[in-house]
């Protein structure tokens, strides 16, 4: 009971946290973009205007991942049993779609601007860019102890570090065109900038694809679940599994379960919860058979 409560006490904690990270990453970012976009339209640089709707498409990517940290911890009603769990796949999977759109947007803007260059003012996007530097680095290191436990948490550490990684683009084209006043290196740090974003989402929209349609959570392998399980005393086999994300942070499994004697039937119970929890899964149903004519029901 005494474990449970620390338990309790530290996810309360780590809640607590990260909610400070969402708001202070969103803050920042929003004061950034607003900041950027104004230079950029200024100066008329594309590379300064193509990170400004990315980190604006960061703000709104925090915003979602705020939202389905609360939501995750809205209580199960009748009607929604699970509670809302599940919106934290959903907006995980509404977070790529939109670095994805903000992908499109920045190439085709680049392409534009090889096609029909324009004069840039160099030191000035540097100087912006540097400040987005800092900002983005700072935001990032803010999700980065949680970024493995959560996929919108690992959103948001991606976005926020593929931002940063972007600015020191940004502030190398400031400097090359400032020393050379070579403005085609603009919109390259556009199209270089779009390719960095897709490789780093690409992880996360393939994940949350997964999660959305009930595939087996990444880092969990069905066999060596099924074997783990074997091994339990009392157990004779395992069919019948179903393993499952009810959101981005918990996992769940139903299966049958064939009992060498029932009268093992608590124990059996205890110790195959006891290894799925070590596996990553918190929620089990278990279905314990004798024969084909004989079986009950193991619910947690």
């Amino acid at each position: 009971m005494a474990h449970e409560h620390h338990h309790h006490h530290h996810h309360e904690r780590r809640i607590t946290s990260l909610n400070t990270a969402f708001i202070a990453g969103i803050v920042l970012n929003v004061l950034f973009v607003a900041v950027e976009a104004g230079m950029g339209l200024c100066y008329n640089s594309m590379g300064l205007l193509s990170d400004a709707g990315h980190n604006l498409s960061d703000v709104a990517g925090l915003l979602l991942a705020m939202l389905a940290f609360r939501l995750a911890q809205a209580r199960a009603t009748a009607r929604y049993t699970y509670g809302y769990k599940k919106s934290t796949v959903l907006i995980s999977l509404l977070n790529s779609v939109i670095l994805l759109v903000a992908v499109g947007v920045i190439v085709a803007e680049s392409v534009g601007r090889m096609l029909h260059p324009a004069p840039v003012e160099g030191p000035a996007i540097a100087w912006t860019a540097g400040v987005g530097v800092l900002i983005n680095g700072f935001t990032a290191w803010l999700f980065l102890k949680d970024k493995d436990r959560d996929l919108n948490v690992k959103g948001a550490y991606l976005h926020m570090a593929a931002d940063a990684l972007v600015s020191v683009g940004v502030v190398v084209s400031g400097v090359v065109i400032s020393l050379t006043g070579w403005t085609i290196v603009d919109p390259i740090v556009g199209l270089a900038v779009a390719a960095v974003i897709v490789v780093s989402v690409w992880s996360l929209t393939r994940d949350s694809l997964r999660l959305s349609l009930d595939g087996v959570p990444a880092g969990i392998d069905p066999g060596e679940v099924a074997e783990a399980m074997r091994k339990v005393e009392g157990v004779a086999a395992v069919h019948h599994i179903h393993i499952w994300a009810i959101s981005t942070t918990e996992n769940a499994l139903t299966a049958h379960v064939v009992m060498r004697d029932v009268a093992d039937l608590c124990a059996v119970k205890q110790a195959l919860k006891e290894r799925l929890r070590g596996l990553g899964i918190a929620h089990a149903t278990l279905e314990a058979e004798l024969s084909a004519e004989r079986c009950c029901d193991l619910h947690d």
